[in-house]
């Protein structure tokens, strides 16, 4: 299959399907229509996101699974006539043309009927008539229909529309008395007087603008009630968080007694590369480990990375086994900068003040894109305490070693059988390890414990790359489990060593994707999940999830994966969006409780879903919305929300940058 039918066949089955939808027909008819050929040139690599994306005269496409549900409550068999209010780009008029005999679909904006009945020509839907006019009205000259579909909300179903239903047809229309949210019914014409309604859940369409339905100077006003409601919700914002002007400066003691007892603090981050972020995630470690007593942190990066820096914050010698320089793969400037920097030498002076090791805190990488150095570790290791297992962990790892350049080619190749899985190989690897634990364990259970966490590394890696071209929600659920795994499996580490279980407690810094709850954003649908919503799972409320944002300001990515790190402008936030809401309210920095909300009615009203920004490694702006929004509920995905309203990119570190520091070890610069 070609790129856009992976894709298609990836939004049926996780957009889709995931969702619950199981119309056969329905998906059928999805997969044959390319949604490619919908949308705006300029937006074609989006055209299978989860998400409406906008067209000519101010209008939307909507998204596909709307599109399905809609189609799927209609109940069409082949021999139907459809009619379609709201002919927008002709997407779902291309839809309901691969199940139904006839589709007539109105449309009132000329530039889109012209463009859909220009398009739905050239792909050969000879079964669907355009009509300019007033979609209100019907279309009586094809009455009557089998079925109706609206694709815009009303004020009431149009007694015109539901005149030209035949007895036992079915319409499907967003209805409510405000343009803010409507409810999707079915319409059932049961004889010629008598209809049957049902609802089928909440929706947001736009107005329904026409004879029968909200006139333009209604739907204006309405729009501006709403706007001028929404606005007071930035003065809920400001009256329900705690402001302050600077870092160093916050007062932490209440967000400390909101954190309570937790047994792991989930901290955040809206990009990999802005400095606020960092520097305020490192103010409220300091806080947790010296007023709480958390003593693990781990952290979105690669186990032997990380291992640098905990060998050098206790003290340690450096490792021989830790020879090669870390934070050497892109991103380099994600943990190579110096408010990591600073925050690691703070660490270090923290822990000399404390005799015992097992009390020290530590450093932990959860990611496992460290394929090959961890490999690297394990032979080592393996070559000191036992080098006939060596030799032969040696010929196993060596079915991947083609690919080490290029980790992600072997998951390609493996996948069109051009080179054999290595999979059993490095499973029986890290089966050798465990089984050897006793023996291994008596010369260092730190190095055994090292060496452990890279062979599972490389176990769970190797899986990762194999599925990550054919199941893009499994590779990134294989991704975050492996961190919740890796996690787990340091606190038993540090229990097992602890006369205490409950003073092993752990911060965990990941982007916000990663630490706010899955299921409270378009992520669930997807099929995917997160560490954070492992931890809630697990721990409950001992497990408290802080989330963080900014509207403006600078920021440290890439254009592209692997290349070279730019200082980019962050635009301002989406009008519809979380960010835009902050940006605001009266005040620059803010923390915001949402678990324990200082007012009810603030929480309420950001339960709401509404659009929220996530930049990674790459930013994009020009296609900021497409690539860098999602939808979320804000309140269920965190339990606290930090502010920034500008903000500032990360300095990366350099030899020129470092000149005259003391001490630099970690980094080996």
């Amino acid at each position: 299959m070609g790129k856009f039918e992976d894709l298609r066949q990836q939004m049926i089955d996780y957009q889709l399907e995931m969702r619950g939808l199981r119309d056969k027909t329905v998906l059928d008819a999805v997969k044959a229509v390319p949604r490619e050929e919908f949308v705006p040139t300029e937006l074609v690599e989006f055209a299978y996101s989860d998400t409406p994306l906008p067209i000519e005269a101010s209008q939307t496409i909507s998204q596909p699974y709307i599109v399905a549900l809609m189609t799927a409550a209609l109940e069409l068999k082949p021999e139907d006539k459809v009619l379609e209010v709201g002919t927008g780009s002709g997407y779902a008029a291309a839809v309901l043309a691969e199940i139904a005999n006839e589709v007539y679909t109105i449309e009132r904006h000329r530039i889109l009927a012209d463009s859909a009945r220009e398009r739905l020509e050239k792909l050969g839907y000879k079964n669907v008539k355009v009509l300019h006019g007033d979609g209100t009205l019907g279309w009586p000259e094809h009455a009557p229909f089998d079925a109706i579909i609206v694709a815009a909300g009303g004020p009431d179903v149009p007694e015109t529309l539901k005149e030209q239903l035949a007895v036992g047809g079915r319409m499907v229309i967003p209805v409510g008395s405000s343009l803010h949210t409507q409810k999707l019914v079915r319409i059932r014409r049961i004889s010629e007087t008598k209809f049957e309604e049902e609802d089928l859940g909440s929706v947001r369409f736009v107005p329904l603008v026409g004879a029968a339905g909200w006139e333009d100077e209604t739907a204006t006003k309405a729009a501006e009630t709403i706007a001028k409601a929404e606005a007071t919700l930035p003065e809920l914002v400001y009256e329900s968080s705690e402001h302050f002007s600077s870092i160093d400066e916050v007062n932490l003691d209440k967000l400390m007694e909101r954190i309570g007892d937790s047994k792991l603090v989930l901290l955040g981050e809206a990009s990999h590369g802005t400095a606020e972020f960092y520097d305020m995630r490192a103010r409220i470690t300091k806080e947790l480990i010296e007023k709480k007593g958390f003593n693990v942190i781990a952290v979105e990066a690669d186990w032997p990375d990380a291992a640098h820096i905990d060998n050098y914050i206790k003290g340690n010698e450096p490792d021989p086994l830790l020879s090669k320089e870390p934070f050497s793969r892109f991103p380099t400037w994600m943990w190579a900068n110096h408010s990591v920097l600073e925050f690691t030498h703070w660490l270090k002076q923290h822990n000399q003040t404390i005799t015992a090791a097992n009390q020290k805190v530590g450093f932990y990488g959860l990611d496992l894109y460290s394929l090959f150095s961890s490999i690297d570790v394990v032979l080592e290791y393996l070559q000191k305490v036992d080098p006939k297992t060596a030799e032969i962990a040696r010929t196993r790892y060596g079915c991947l070693m083609p690919w080490a350049s290029e980790p992600a080619l072997y998951g390609q190749v493996a996948l069109t059988k051009q080179y054999r899985e290595c999979e059993q190989d490095v499973v029986s690897t890290l089966q050798d390890i465990l089984e050897k634990r006793i023996e291994y364990t008596r010369a260092d259970g730190d190095k055994y414990f090292n060496v452990q966490q890279n062979a599972r590394l490389v176990a769970n890696a190797e899986r990762y790359y194999r599925t990550m071209y054919y199941a893009e929600a499994n590779s990134w659920n294989q991704r975050d489990q492996h961190m919740f795994e890796t996690l787990e499996a340091i606190l038993d580490y540090r229990e097992s060593h602890s006369n205490n279980v409950d003073d092993v407690k752990a911060v965990i810094w990941e982007h916000n994707s990663h630490i706010g709850d899955a299921r409270a954003t378009q992520m669930s649908a997807r099929g995917e999940l997160n560490i954070g919503q492992l931890s809630r799972e697990k721990y409950g409320e001992k497990a408290y999830l802080i989330g963080f944002g900014t509207d403006h300001g600078t920021v440290a990515a890439a254009s592209e994966w692997g290349g070279p790190m730019e200082v980019k402008q962050v635009q301002p936030s989406h009008i519809d969006s979380y960010e835009r809401v902050c940006h605001e309210t009266p005040t620059d920095n803010f923390l915001l409780p949402l678990r324990q909300a200082y007012n009810p009615e603030t929480k309420k009203r950001l339960l709401v879903e509404r659009l929220e920004r996530a930049i990674g490694v790459i930013y994009r702006p020009d296609t900021e919305l497409q690539s860098h929004y999602f939808y979320a509920s804000l309140p269920r995905q965190f339990d606290e929300y930090i502010w920034f309203d500008e903000t500032n990119a990360v300095k990366p570190l350099t030899k020129e940058s470092v000149k005259g520091l003391p001490d630099t070890f970690p980094f080996g610069l």
